[in-house]
């Protein structure tokens, strides 16, 4: 890198290291002098690289160690379904889902067309906020239609069940089948700010919204994520082999 390298370009080679393994969950990550030096900016551009890190979840500050490597902002779906059907849960070990609301709510212009419903109508949310080693990374809403709450009435509880989605689907006699991820970047709101410790003016976060459908076809969940980061994205995901899924027509 040249020394017209920016923050955001510092942060992005961290990431890249910290996604493939190079930087492993634990590492002691370089020191604010040793990146100024690296890439031949202010340490205050080397600053502002770790903040967004650490924004991402990606990083962990240490005391008497300087910053640590936190692990990935959040392992993607089809890995959360694999560890759920490992350990009966879809969380890492590292991690907690403290849940801090729930009740009906009108489905709003995000949830309602992916759930295929009127704009208002009523749905169920349970929203959390998951913290890895004590920080919370990312802010996590879900959003279930009138089905999946009636066979599964564990999730109008205010307790993490570890894998409601995969607890619905068992109920509802179908396997998770596929994902549309959708990622966009916005400012966030005061609450969101207040439960991810984020003190700036003004503050970018990326808007996960997922939708996951059933291998039936049906919409298990819309899960709206906000976690500390920004990119414009839109992939999707099969959870299961196609030959697992029953042609019924």
């Amino acid at each position: 890198m040249t020394e017209t390298t920016g923050y955001a370009e510092i942060a992005a080679y961290y990431r890249q290291q910290i996604e493939d393994g190079t930087l492993r969950p634990g590492d002691t990550m370089p020191s604010l002098r040793q990146v100024s030096e690296r890439f031949s900016v202010a340490q205050t551009t080397a600053n502002r690289a770790f903040r967004m890190l650490k924004q991402a979840g990606l990083t962990l500050p240490k005391a008497g160690v300087g910053t640590i490597v936190a692990g990935p902002v959040s392992q993607n779906i089809a890995a959360r379904v694999r560890l759920h059907e490992t350990t009966g849960s879809a969380l890492a070990g590292d991690e907690t889902s403290h849940i801090t609301e729930t009740g009906t709510v009108g489905a709003d212009e995000v949830v309602a067309p992916r759930l295929d419903v009127a704009p208002g109508t009523p749905v169920y949310m349970r929203r959390r906020v998951v913290s890895r080693q004590g920080v919370p990374v990312h802010v996590s809403t879900s959003y279930y239609p009138a089905y999946v709450i009636a066979v599964t009435p564990e999730l109008t509880e205010p307790i993490s069940t570890g894998g409601s989605r995969e607890l619905a689907a068992k109920r509802l006699n179908s396997p998770q089948n596929r994902v549309l991820e959708e990622v966009t970047s916005r400012f966030a709101t005061e609450s969101e700010k207040s439960a991810l410790g984020l003190t700036a003016g003004e503050v970018i976060v990326t808007q996960v919204v997922r939708t996951v459908y059933l291998a039936d076809g049906r919409v298990v969940e819309v899960a709206v994520k906000v976690a500390g980061s920004a990119t414009i994205l839109q992939w999707e995901t099969l959870l299961t082999p196609p030959a697992a899924t029953e042609n019924t027509e």
